[in-house]
């Protein structure tokens, strides 16, 4: 019997498989952490948002990496997406822009 890959006809590069363990790596760091101190206390809500803040960028990451052939727009297309990212995740946490949607 073929595996679900086969049957679906998708084979993920090994890029995108080291982009999404990457990214569970980074998940699991604040889910130890929460263990072993009370200083570090999220909410399933929290790793939601985040997975799919970290995710999402992993998977613009890789589409930039595969379709972007000029090297500088690729090195530009990137560092605007990790521009973005940490732009959300400061508001997320501290409220930089004081939008609704800050941690405090």
């Amino acid at each position: 019997m073929k595996n679900i890959n086969e049957l679906l006809l998708i084979k993920p590069s090994k890029r995108f498989i080291v982009i999404v363990n990457g990214a569970t790596i980074l998940l699991l760091i604040p889910l130890i952490s929460m263990q072993f101190t009370n200083q570090v206390n999220w909410s399933f809500f929290d790793f939601l948002i985040v997975a799919i803040l970290l995710f999402s960028t992993g998977l613009a990451l890789n589409f930039i990496l595969n379709k972007v052939h000029n090297v500088r727009k690729r090195i530009a297309l990137v560092v605007i997406l990790f521009a973005i990212l940490l732009l959300i995740w400061a508001e997320l946490a501290v409220g930089i822009f004081g939008t609704p949607f800050a941690g405090n």
